[in-house]
């Protein structure tokens, strides 16, 4: 280590030239040792102090030296500015020198070494990257003081149920009008790194499947009026009982859920609901799902309805349904393209949804035909269906003849049309697009703009998913279960080899196992039993809704599957990393695109466990357009209290964010990954604060 430099000490003062020393005459040998001592000497500091060499060859310092050749305190040489200015100078010269001299040993050693080691020296090169981006992350978050490590605030009570992107009234003051207001816009309101605290009287959900028909009526937003109301379409639906809110088996225009289920089944031609797999419907996007009650009785035949609604500030169908624990997003056909691949989903359901079909030159049927897979099922139930029979209005009347039209343009044929009930089969061919009739003016998308996988891009007036390789009708897939685990020639088009993906599968299995090793024990900690009996295996018990950020192959959603979990998962797929969100959508699951700088389309509360592998990494890696306690913040939005989260990612990454938990007072700790030394768990649980009562 070096010594520390004196205060005051720039180098010794230097008068003359050496030639004036050497021709001076020298009578007495002790004065000639004592020159040749200070010539030493003075040798000495200035190889000691080198910044003195850029300085000018005539430069005089102001003040003199002492007697022990130190300047005086009352004395120093410069001003603290000029010596600051020299330090600074100093640094950056040694700086670029060092990483000269290291890139060029990079350089020939590089070239050195065999082709055999190259991945081995990528990897520690990876993690030098990292380990450098980290420290100088490191040095800016301490140069800007302690106050950066206090604990976030909690946020003021109007944030219970804010979703940030979904601003009505500021989107309204940026004129956004004609339904607009309700889209998605990010960016235009500043971020909020505070913690949002949940509504007085919030209780933690039911365990599943109780959940799934009774929730806690203070953990949503809706009132009383809204369930109880007469006018209200979900009277039948929904039964207010103290504080609890109890969903029956009934929906607004039939006798059940069950029967309804029943009969869209019979007009595809099956015998009933349990049937669905084997016609190849396994994935639903329920358009305007009500609170979910479609969806609920579908799961236990081992479908998967995905719901997706406007956002509501008031009694919100999203809301609900992730209330008890079924798959929702905020999501619309207002605008812009949803952010799923084309020919992602098996059926489309739209009961009483909202939407004028009509509207915009039939421009959201486009969007309903670019997310069904080929073969897949449009079912509309509305009066505006009954064209053929008795028409309440004249608008029904033009709204259905002009559904009927545009669905025959888009190559759908008409299965079976019961009361208010149509279901239409898309085409399984892709010359019907080609042999239609010329003039009927509805195009078939350029490859230009066909985009495979937008990420709420502005709706297209054009047929697309035409030119994709995985134009697979939904009757020559693999049936439920078997379509997880996709074969050679399927992962063939996601540029997939099947030891890569046999690889992948093999290491999520092994993950969840050791997850649940190691949840247990701290989930079950306040959960006394009795001797001899078995913990029942979580997420029986605390977890449902899972949110995977960075989902990759979607292989931790399907171990959590082979492993008899009784979750859901939302894949996301970040939008800058690899797109694997068409290979998910084809395994059977859900998911979505999404940029984690912006809100995910959610409302607070809503997932039991967030899991996070590599997405540190990923993001480390990216220009830097939000920060960590950004993306931390959302998290702790996102999550409902007491939830789980886990990181996995290098243990520099690990360790590095392991004290923004600290801000958001998370519980955590950091595990080691067994036969990986490079890898940690970052482990946290959100505690459950409660607000107050005035």
């Amino acid at each position: 280590m070096s010594r520390p430099l004196h205060r005051g000490a720039s180098g010794p003062r230097i008068s003359g030239s050496s030639n004036d020393l050497c021709d001076s005459q020298m009578k007495d040998k002790t004065e000639k040792e004592e020159l040749d001592r200070r010539g030493s000497y003075h040798s000495c500091l200035f190889l000691k102090f080198p910044f003195r060499l850029l300085l000018p060859d005539n430069y005089t310092p102001k003040y003199g030296m002492a007697e022990n050749d130190f300047a005086s305190d009352s004395l120093v040489v410069g001003t603290q500015r000029s010596r600051h200015r020299l330090t600074m100078l100093l640094l950056k010269f040694s700086l670029i020198l060092i990483v000269i001299l290291a890139l060029t040993g990079s350089f020939w050693w590089a070239i050195s070494i065999s082709t055999t080691s190259r991945g081995h020296i990528f990897h520690g090169y990876r993690r030098l990257q990292e380990q450098l981006v980290l420290d100088l992350w490191d040095v800016g978050e301490l140069s800007l003081g302690s106050s950066r490590l206090k604990e976030l605030e909690f946020c003021s009570q109007e944030f219970e149920n804010h979703v940030p992107c979904f601003n009505v009234s500021a989107n309204l003051a940026l004129s956004h009008s004609d339904s607009n207001e309700f889209d998605r816009f990010c960016g235009h309101e500043p971020r909020q790194n505070c913690l949002v605290v949940p509504p007085l009287n919030y209780k933690i959900p039911l365990r599943w499947p109780t959940g799934r028909d009774v929730i806690w009526f203070a953990n949503v937003q809706i009132t009383a009026q809204e369930v109880m109301s007469s006018g209200s379409l979900t009277k039948r639906m929904m039964m207010l009982d103290e504080e609890q809110i109890s969903f029956r088996s009934a929906s607004f225009m039939f006798d059940g859920i069950e029967d309804y289920s029943h009969q869209i089944a019979e007009m595809i031609g099956l015998r009933n609901e349990s049937n669905f797999i084997r016609a190849g419907v396994r994935t639903i996007l329920d358009i305007g799902c009500g609170y979910g009650s479609f969806g609920a009785h579908l799961f236990s035949n081992e479908l998967l309805t995905m719901c997706i609604a406007n956002y509501e500030a008031l009694g919100s169908q999203v809301q609900l349904t992730l209330e008890r624990g079924l798959p929702a997003m905020i999501g619309s056909f207002i605008s812009k393209q949803l952010p799923y691949p084309s020919l992602s989903f098996d059926m489309l359901h739209c009961a009483r949804c909202g939407i004028d079909w009509d509207q915009k030159d039939g421009i959201y049927l486009i969007e309903v035909d670019r997310v069904l897979k080929p073969g897949g099922y449009f079912v509309w139930t509305s009066p505006d269906t009954n064209f053929q029979g008795v028409i309440h209005t004249k608008e029904h009347k033009k709204m259905g003849k002009f559904v009927h039209d545009f669905a025959e343009n888009l190559c759908w044929e008409m299965l079976s049309q019961q009361e208010e009930t149509i279901v239409w089969k898309k085409t399984s061919k892709r010359n019907c697009y080609s042999s239609r009739k010329p003039g009927l003016g509805l195009s078939i998308c350029s490859k230009s703009n066909d985009v495979e996988s937008p990420y709420y891009r502005p709706l297209q007036a054009c047929i697309g998913g035409t030119q994709s390789r995985r134009w697979i009708p939904i009757e020559e897939r693999a049936a439920w279960p078997s379509r997880a685990n996709l074969n050679k020639r399927e992962l063939a088009l996601h540029g997939l080899h099947l030891e890569e993906y046999a690889d992948d599968t093999d290491h999520w299995k092994t993950a969840v196992r050791n997850y649940w090793s190691l949840l247990s024990p701290l989930i079950f900690s306040d959960h006394p039993k009795r001797p001899g009996d078995e913990d029942p295996s979580p997420p029986y018990n605390m977890l449902r809704n899972v949110l995977d950020m960075n989902a990759n192959f979607g292989g931790f959603n399907s171990a959590l599957l082979e492993a008899k979990k009784s979750v859901w998962v939302m894949n996301v797929v970040p939008t800058n990393g690899p797109n694997y969100l068409p290979l998910i959508m084809d395994r059977g699951f859900v998911g979505v695109l999404h940029d984690w700088c912006e809100s995910f389309p959610t409302y607070p509360r809503t997932y039991d466990l967030v899991h996070a592998a590599g997405l540190l990494s990923l993001e480390i890696g990216e220009p830097r357009r939000c920060t960590t306690l950004d993306l931390f913040s959302e998290l702790d939005r996102l999550l409902r209290p007491e939830g789980w989260v886990i990181f996995r990612d290098t243990a520099a990454l690990i360790e590095s964010v392991r004290a923004l938990t600290t801000r958001l007072k998370w519980e955590a700790r950091v595990v080691e990954v067994e036969n990986n030394s490079d890898e940690r768990l970052l482990i946290c649980q959100k505690p459950f604060f409660k607000r107050q009562a005035n």
